[in-house]
């Protein structure tokens, strides 16, 4: 096992935390340039612990995948030993959470402590925090006992450098790797000067490596401008952000790339990555800047979709050729994982290939409640529901035993519940018993469910208040099922 040496942040070229822009693509690209470092944008702590984390195969990356199936942070093996994880958060044990959470997938763990707008300070995060030293120590004292990679913190500088100074050495004493800079105070924006003096006071002070950032408006036109922003700072490395995001074979010595050539390096890790059309879109625009109003830029602005936004780069044919490939690859690891799943040894569970369709039963009437229902009557135990996740197209199957006998669909659904479902209609069916399905004539569960409305109806009207109905208990033992579902083992 090859043990990487921790992450270095003296001498370094880094790619600053940019929100829409610090993607997947963006970082690639910066590191094929010659940055040394790239940090993430900001991610808020409490979106990040609603993911699930996902190996995703056909893409090789790791993705951090919300409820809603949006990936909210996707990396790969490339920038493993070189990728930041800036995080937005107020609180130590949210962000020891997540620091845990993606430890294994990064280089080090970054909170932010220096964005001054509004969707990073509400909650007391971003600069928020530098009028709270106490929540400072707190969070990064946690973080530097908690995980095993590197620190840091990004911060913006007060109003006095004496206070500056004096937060910096506090924040020193956490244990932290290293601390980002940026040269103006929370109320000051990119056309005010950067305050070198005040960064420089900062690296006068601490031992640790301070990280020099916000030089792209005043120093930093070309590579050179780099090492210039360093040695006005004293600081031990710079943070490229603005500049970066115009160009970023900023990051090259031997010179800039024409941007024609560095947007369709952008455009093709963008396609290569399943990037998020309107973020690609957004990166794109940031870099043509001035250019907007040129017949290209209107094109880009009007693409609604990663393949018009290729054809905007005379990039079609590429779009093509690589979603082929994905397809071929999605296919072929579909087929050995079904071929894993069929030397899986279930001999003794009943397999058809059933899926399914609420349009084929009433409203409210399902397979389950009939076996429920089934299962009550001939007085065996009610059904127990086993359900897996497959990590590859994130699909589900389940297993219902009744009478110690399971039975399971071969076809893997998009649902926990719809897998429930198809497992039930394969044990109906192999009974011999009726599902429920509006083809099969008069359903007994409606029937019952009409004279049980109509008893609660007299009842109430004597006054009587009747338990719920069984098929409203039925409802509520389908849904206690869903829960915990564990990911099928490769």
């Amino acid at each position: 096992m090859t043990v990487n040496p921790p992450l270095c942040f003296r001498g370094k070229k880094i790619l600053a935390p940019m929100v829409r822009v610090g993607t997947l693509p963006m970082r690639l690209l910066a590191l094929d340039y010659g940055a040394d470092i790239v940090y993430c944008e900001e991610l808020i702590d409490i979106k990040m612990l609603q993911c699930k984390r996902v190996i995703n195969e056909v893409l090789e990356t790791v993705d951090f995948v919300a409820p809603n199936e949006r990936v909210v942070f996707r990396t790969c093996e490339r920038e493993r030993q070189r990728v930041v994880f800036q995080m937005g958060s107020a609180d130590a044990e949210r962000a020891l959470a997540v620091a845990k959470l993606v430890e294994s997938d990064v280089a080090g763990i970054d909170i932010n402590m220096g964005c001054p707008k509004e969707y990073s300070t509400k909650g007391g995060m971003g600069a928020a925090l530098l009028s709270d030293p106490d929540k400072i120590e707190s969070i990064l004292t946690a973080l530097v006992k908690g995980v095993c990679k590197p620190v840091t913190c990004k911060i913006r500088i007060l109003p006095s450098v004496e206070d500056t100074v004096n937060l910096v050495k506090r924040i020193e004493k956490t244990g932290i790797a290293a601390i980002a800079v940026h040269g103006r105070n929370k109320e000051e924006r990119p056309q005010h000067p950067v305050h070198c003096d005040v960064i420089k006071a900062i690296c006068e002070a601490v031992s640790i490596p301070v990280i020099a950032n916000g030089g792209s408006h005043d120093f930093i036109k070309e590579y050179m401008d780099i090492e210039t922003f360093q040695k006005a700072t004293a600081a031990s490395s710079v943070m490229i952000a603005r500049a970066a995001m115009w160009n970023p074979s900023i990051f090259r010595k031997e010179g800039f790339f024409p941007l024609k050539d560095v947007m369709q390096d952008y455009l093709k890790y963008a396609v290569r990555y399943d990037n998020h059309y309107t973020n690609t879109k957004y990166c794109l625009c940031q870099m043509l800047r001035e250019q907007l109003e040129t017949a290209q830029g209107k094109k880009l602005h009007a693409a609604q979709s990663t393949l018009e936004i290729c054809e905007v780069f005379e990039m079609g044919d590429f779009y093509e050729e690589t979603r082929a490939i994905f397809e071929a690859k999605k296919m072929s690891l579909e087929t050995e994982t079904q071929d894993e799943d069929d030397q899986v040894d279930d001999s003794d569970v009943i397999k058809m290939a059933v899926r399914f369709d609420k349009r084929e039963y009433p409203p409210q009437i399902t397979p389950k409640m009939y076996l429920l229902e089934w299962c009550r009557k001939e007085k065996h135990p009610q059904p127990v529901y086993e359900t897996v996740q497959r990590p590859l197209d994130r699909l589900f199957c389940s297993v219902v035993t009744v009478a110690e006998r399971k039975y399971r669909s071969t076809l893997w659904d998009k649902s926990k519940k719809l897998a429930e479902q198809a497992a039930a209609i394969v044990c109906l069916r192999t009974l011999g018993v009726p599902e429920g399905k509006l083809c099969e004539g008069e359903n007994h569960l409606i029937n019952k469910r009409k004279r049980e409305d109509q008893e609660r109806l007299n009842n109430k009207d004597h006054g009587e208040d009747l338990a719920e109905p069984s098929h409203k208990k039925a409802n509520f033992i389908e849904e206690t099922s869903d829960r915990n579902v564990p990911k099928m083992p490769r």
